[in-house]
C-alpha cells in the first residue's frame, strides 16, 4: 500500500512516521460517465443538502436524519443517514423487526466518513461515499457515490472503488492502521440488500429507529418526530414497539447485545429469504432456536472455510466455533460478512466470544 511515505522502527515495531491519510478519493484524472437510465450524475444534483453540501445539512424539512440503536460494522467508518420524502408524503408502520412501508420516490442516504480525529492533519471530517436507495416504480434502486479529494462533490461510480486509509491510534489502536476501504460496485449491493429476490431497506425497522435524536430544534424519539410531523403512520405507542439493544452499551445484558450484533451484521443473509438462507444458519434477532441459531449445527460446506471445525456455534467453546472463527479472518473464502470488510471488528468479535462462553 502506498501510503506509508517512510518508517522508523521502535523495538519491534515499525512506526511510520510520514503519511498520508487518504488516498484514493476522486480527481481530474478519474473517468465520470454518465448514466442516465440509473441516476443523476452528481450528488449535488438530487438537492438533499445545502451547499457545501459536505456539511452534510438537509436542505428542506423533507429530509429527516436519523439513526439506529445498533449499526453495521463497516471498517470503523462513522455514517450520516437521512431518509428523502416526497412532498406530502408518509411512511406505513408494519411491525417491530420490518423495515417501514416507505412511499414511492423515498430515497434512503447513508454517508459513510472518517472523522478528523481518525485521519492525520485532518481539519475535518472526510466523506468517502455516499450510498442511495431509491424508490422507484414499487421496486429499489441502489446507487453508489464516491467523493472527490476537494470534498466539494460526490459522483456516481458504478465500479466500485478502493480507497487507501490510515487511521490515527486511539484508545482503542495502540498504533496507526493502515488498510484499503472498499466502496462496493452496483451489483454488489444485492449480495447484503437481497430478501426473497427482491432489493430491500435493512436499516430503518422500528425497533431500530426507537431511540432519541437531535433534530434541528429539538431532540425527541426519531419514531415520535416523524409521527409528529407527518412522516409516518400506523404507529402503535411507543411503549409497546420493541427496541433493539445497543451492542456496545455494556449495561446491557450479554445476550441481548450479542444478538443484535448478529443481527446487523449477519442476518441481511442469513435469514429466511436472504441470500445464505441455504446455509441453514438464522441469526435474526427474534430466532429462539438454538439449532438455527447454530449451536451444535454442522456446517452446510465443510474444509477451509469452516477451519475444519465441525459446528457453526459449540456453547461454551468459541475456540471450536465457525461463527467466530470466520469473524476473526479476513481471507475471501474465510471472511464473514463476505464483503464490506476489510478489517476485523475486534471489539465485536470480543462480543460472539464472550456471548459463546456464556452458552
Amino acid at each position: 500500500m502506498a501510503l506509508l511515505l517512510g518508517c522508523q522502527n521502535q523495538g519491534n515495531v515499525a512506526v511510520a512516521n510520514d503519511y498520508v491519510s487518504v488516498s484514493g478519493l476522486l480527481t481530474s484524472q478519474d473517468t465520470l460517465v454518465k448514466y442516465e437510465d440509473l441516476g443523476l450524475k452528481k450528488l449535488s444534483d438530487y438537492g438533499f443538502f445545502k451547499q457545501p453540501i459536505s456539511q452534510l445539512i438537509p436542505a428542506s424539512e423533507q429530509v429527516v436524519p436519523y439513526t439506529l440503536n445498533s449499526p453495521l460494522f463497516t471498517d470503523y467508518a462513522t455514517k450520516s443517514r437521512f431518509i428523502s420524502f416526497p412532498e406530502g408524503s408518509t411512511a406505513a408502520y408494519v411491525s417491530d423487526e420490518k423495515v417501514l412501508d416507505f412511499p414511492e420516490g423515498t430515497v434512503i442516504i447513508k454517508n459513510f466518513y472518517y472523522t478528523n480525529a481518525d485521519l492525520k492533519n485532518n481539519d475535518t471530517d472526510v466523506i468517502l461515499e455516499t450510498r442511495l436507495l431509491l424508490k422507484k416504480d414499487g421496486e429499489w434502486i441502489a446507487l453508489p457515490y464516491v467523493w472527490n479529494e476537494e470534498q466539494t462533490e460526490a459522483y456516481l461510480y458504478i465500479l466500485g472503488k478502493d480507497i487507501d486509509l490510515v487511521l490515527e491510534a486511539n484508545d482503542e489502536r495502540v498504533e496507526p492502521l493502515n488498510f484499503s476501504y472498499s466502496v462496493p460496485n452496483i451489483n454488489m449491493c444485492k449480495n447484503c440488500h437481497v430478501k426473497n429476490q427482491k432489493l430491500v431497506p435493512l436499516g430503518p425497522t422500528p425497533r431500530q429507529l426507537n431511540r432519541e435524536n437531535q433534530f434541528i430544534s429539538v431532540s425527541q424519539n426519531q419514531l415520535a418526530f416523524l409521527s409528529d410531523n407527518h412522516f409516518l403512520v400506523d404507529l402503535p405507542p411507543l411503549s409497546v414497539v420493541a427496541k433493539l439493544p445497543d451492542y456496545k452499551d455494556e449495561s446491557e445484558p450479554l445476550d441481548g447485545r450479542a444478538r443484535a450484533y448478529l443481527d446487523v451484521n449477519c442476518a441481511h443473509c442469513h435469514q429466511d429469504g436472504g441470500s445464505a438462507k441455504t446455509s441453514g444458519l438464522h441469526l435474526a434477532y427474534e430466532e429462539s432456536d438454538l439449532y438455527r441459531l447454530g449451536v451444535n449445527k454442522p456446517p452446510v460446506a465443510a474444509g477451509k472455510g469452516s477451519g475444519y471445525l465441525a459446528f457453526d456455534i459449540v456453547s461454551g467453546k468459541p475456540e471450536a466455533s465457525i461463527l467466530l472463527y470466520r469473524m476473526k479472518h479476513l481471507e475471501p473464502d474465510i471472511v464473514m460478512p463476505e464483503i464490506g470488510k476489510n478489517l476485523v471488528d475486534t471489539e465485536g468479535v470480543a462480543l460472539i466470544e464472550s456471548w459463546i462462553k456464556s452458552l
